[in-house]
């Protein structure tokens, strides 16, 4: 039954799609007008569902206009509060085709902790032969606390210190360094298992092939939370804003050895990014986008920029005044001293993370 709604629904969706495309509109209302009825008739579909459908394929054409959208068989049917409730955290009153249905479902304990707050949307998901609901939650942001200060966070894309044979994902202003080697080592260890599966092209190899599909990006997304909680806890407790890199089209453009190619396009540093701001909000904690220019390649101490202070991806060594350090944490530092914030009222004492192996005593 669950299937057969998401065939129906996005058949319907295509339908709607077609009109939209030929009327040149976008606009819900007149979808409406043009499509309720033949929805209801034609696709059997009930009245909230037809909205649905509308609704869908209004959001889709809002973000392009000039081709006409296709829906797959078993794209995400959404569901609102009118066609699909909660009965208690393991089951769902769902509406079918053939009427509503109670359904047990399995929810995780976060997921059980964030259905406390208002539901707003639901998207009933096929993937794998497996169903799931994707749950949209209002969840409340809390009050910004005034920051006293910035930590400064460089992503980049991926920082290779070759001769070590480190990967990091992001470098903190406070000289943390957020390690990307188990994402490197899973990505070779899954190509490799993929290209040996390929090669002997037999059913149970094929079968298997199909369940390390997607298992490289769920591993990649679950480090990325580990680090952007880990970002936002810190500057909540230690009362400062975040600064992070506008990083908005840096791939554009970008040429990389062709050995180094899977590796660069291997982590996605825009959802680290979007977990970082989404975490901040949630938690009160301010987050300021700069600009990346120079970051790497400016002296923290005597603001000389040249491409020369770069001796080598890891190395940062200034030209003028000799000052060296790890030239990711350089960049990192630069960030922080771009963003904005409230210097707090009280006299305070900065010192600063590129100072290595000083004993600093106060009497």
């Amino acid at each position: 039954m669950l299937l057969g709604a998401i065939e129906q629904f996005n058949m319907a969706c295509n339908y709607v799609s077609k009109v939209a495309f030929e009327k040149h509109t976008a606009s819900r209302v007149k979808l409406h007008r043009f499509v309720y009825y033949h929805l209801r008739e034609h696709y059997g579909l009930s009245a909230q569902m037809a909205v649905r459908v509308v609704g869908k394929v209004v959001e889709n054409y809002r973000r392009d206009k000039s081709k006409q959208v296709t829906f797959k068989p078993h794209s995400a049917m959404v569901y609102d509060s009118r066609i699909l409730s909660w009965k208690g955290l393991d089951s769902v009153s769902i509406l079918t085709l053939e009427g509503r249905q109670i359904i047990p479902v399995r929810i995780g304990e976060y997921q059980k902790a964030k259905l406390n707050t208002v539901v707003k949307e639901t998207d009933l998901i096929l993937r794998n032969n497996v169903f799931y609901l994707a749950i949209i939650v209002e969840s409340p942001e809390a009050t910004l606390n005034d920051p006293i200060g910035t930590i400064g966070v460089d992503l980049g894309i991926v920082h290779l210190a070759v001769d070590l044979g480190i990967v990091h994902l992001a470098v903190d202003s406070d000289g943390e360094f957020y390690s990307g080697k188990l994402i490197d080592e899973t990505r070779e260890k899954i190509d490799n298992l993929r290209a040996s599966l390929q090669k002997c092209g037999t059913k149970s190899a094929k079968r298997h092939l199909k369940k390390l599909s997607g298992r490289e990006s769920r591993f990649r997304q679950y480090v990325n939370h580990f680090i952007s909680k880990r970002l936002v806890a810190k500057a909540k407790d230690t009362h400062r804003c975040i600064a992070l890199e506008d990083l908005k089209g840096i791939n554009e453009g970008i040429t990389v050895r062709k050995s180094q190619r899977r590796r660069h396009k291997s982590w996605v540093f825009s959802q680290l990014r979007q977990f970082i701001v989404y975490k901040a909000k949630i938690a009160g904690v301010l987050v300021e986008l700069v600009n990346p220019e120079y970051t790497s390649q400016t002296c923290p101490r005597c603001h000389h920029i040249s491409k020369l202070n770069r001796k080598s991806q890891s190395e940062f060594v200034c030209q003028v005044c000799g000052f060296a350090s790890n030239a990711d944490l350089v960049g990192a530092v630069n960030i922080a001293s771009r963003a904005t914030v409230n210097l707090p009222i009280v006299s305070t004492i900065f010192i600063s993370p590129l100072v290595r192996n000083k004993a600093i005593c106060f009497n």
